[in-house]
């Protein structure tokens, strides 16, 4: 997995493109900058655009090439963040370490995936937000018919509704829906998907 983000972030081209994604920057405004955690931030589209608008951003990935772009987008953009290299089994943090967790296409596996939801809810602070935007497993059709939209393969490891809700059931739902978006995000995701949009503010 890991030779796959690099092969794919060492291209000269930023392959998400350098904009932050559309959802995370309408919602991630809306609350007060404080410590923000980006796992699967990729090359730093999104954790750059944090840190521009105030918070301290701790991003991190598989890819030591995603973290070299990003670390190039912060000079450009004039800003700082911390980009941790390595799995997410190996994450380590103080419990209640962060204001809000941004989870922008972060898919995992299916056998982690609940498993990983549950160890970032231990980081997040009572009264923390997290914004999330993933395909949903009915984006499959969609990249069944145009691979340029991009997204996983595997139904399981695609997003639901219901999912959410049971991972993250020590929330307060500020937003949870599944919606049909036209993607325009650099080389990879490109056209019309199905996805899952999630903002939620951790109770306990």
């Amino acid at each position: 997995m890991q030779q796959k983000w690099d092969e794919r972030y060492k291209a000269s081209d930023f392959a998400y493109g350098k904009e932050p994604n559309l959802f995370f920057q309408e919602w991630l405004p809306t609350f007060n900058p404080g410590k923000i955690l980006m796992p699967a931030d990729g090359e730093g589209r999104n954790g750059v655009f944090a840190a521009r608008s105030g918070w301290e951003v701790i991003s991190f990935d598989l890819s030591i090439e995603g973290q070299s772009k990003a670390l190039q987008l912060a000079k450009e953009n004039e800003v700082a963040l911390e980009y941790i290299v390595g799995d997410l089994d190996d994450l380590s943090f103080e419990k209640a370490s962060f204001d809000a967790i941004g989870l922008i296409y972060a898919h995992f596996s299916a056998e982690k995936k609940s498993i990983f939801h549950r160890k970032l809810n231990d980081y997040l602070k009572p009264g923390g937000i997290i914004i999330l935007e993933a395909f949903s497993k009915k984006h499959l059709y969609f990249n069944g018919l145009d691979p340029k939209v991009g997204g996983p393969k595997q139904l399981e490891e695609l997003y639901s509704e219901a999912e959410i809700l049971a991972d993250f059931s020590n929330y307060d739902m500020l937003m949870l829906a599944e919606e049909e978006i036209f993607l325009n995000e650099g080389k990879y995701h490109i056209g019309k998907g199905a996805v899952i949009r999630f903002v939620g503010r951790k109770r306990y």
